[in-house]
């Protein structure tokens, strides 16, 4: 009887034990605890670091965007002829985006600027609009030239100072280049990020003359110029051109890069309505594959 009684303490003690909490012994067996509930935090992906690096005749901010943290480092430039060339300030922002989307996308190795619009004086006569924009905002103006120059009427693009002359020309017609080299805001803003940043390699993206071309100075076109160049168009589908000879082009931004030894590419689209984002996306990758090897 005593020892019933005794089984029967013993049980109605493990089970208070159990009631208490984890870690009771009982019958000789310690009870596992439950696992602590771990609260997963989403992963944080860090956005590109943006830099103000001008500001354009009108004041607006000329802003640059870099993604990844390697050494050698490429950069992309759209705008130039602001509205005039809207599609190739389009095709920088969805590169953006793509960056945004897949940070993986950049070899370790690289870093990547992309200074969507140089011109954004130029780009507002026509879009209407500051910042980013869309397709939907490009309105059916007919006539965009008005949007090619800065808001001193300067083609920005025979600002630079490789054999620049006041007497420039745009399809062998006269073309206003300026005061002096660098007289305008927006070129010293390109000439100050590329003067310190030193890329390795710079892509302006222009349009329409549906071509990839090389960039050169007094001195001649700088042999990875010529490699990135037929990797660029391979990839991309565009023809390749060493020189630029239907007029002559003076005090241009590539040519320019050329004389202080840094590679430069001028990318022209097919028109001035399309992004071709496939084809160019190809000629990035084909950059990004180029320089990650090197």
């Amino acid at each position: 009887m005593f020892a019933i009684l005794r089984i029967g303490a013993i049980i109605a003690l493990g089970i208070t034990l159990l009631a208490a909490g984890g870690g009771a012994v009982f019958f000789g067996m310690r009870k596992t605890p439950p696992a602590p509930v771990v609260k997963l935090e989403p992963i944080q992906v860090a956005g590109p670091v943006e830099k103000v690096i001008g500001t354009s005749v009108e004041g607006r901010e000329i802003r640059s965007y870099t993604y990844g943290k390697g050494p050698t480092h490429l950069a992309f430039v759209g705008g130039m002829h602001g509205g005039y060339e809207w599609n190739a300030v389009l095709l920088a922002y969805q590169f953006m985006q793509y960056l945004n989307e897949n940070p993986a996308a950049i070899p370790d190795v690289l870093s990547v600027t992309v200074i969507p619009d140089i011109n954004p004086d130029g780009t507002f006569k026509v879009i209407g609009k500051e910042g980013p924009f869309t397709l939907a905002d490009v309105p059916n103006t007919g006539d965009e030239s008005i949007g090619r120059t800065n808001a001193n009427g300067v083609d920005l693009n025979r600002n630079f100072g490789c054999n620049w002359q006041p007497n420039a020309v745009w399809r062998s017609k006269p073309e206003n280049a300026g005061t002096a080299a660098f007289s305008e805001p927006e070129a010293r803003a390109m000439r100050d990020f590329a003067t310190t940043q030193k890329p390795s390699a710079v892509v302006f993206w222009h349009s329409q003359a549906n071509a990839v071309y090389a960039s050169e100075c007094n001195d001649g076109i700088l042999p990875q110029t010529l490699d990135i160049m037929n990797a660029y168009a391979k990839a991309a589908g565009y023809p390749a051109v060493k020189s630029f000879d239907s007029y002559k082009v003076t005090g241009d931004s590539e040519g320019w890069l050329a004389s202080i030894g840094i590679p430069a590419l001028t990318v022209e689209l097919k028109t001035h309505k399309t992004v071709e984002w496939n084809k160019n996306l190809a000629g990035i990758q084909a950059l990004f594959d180029y320089y990650s090897k090197r």
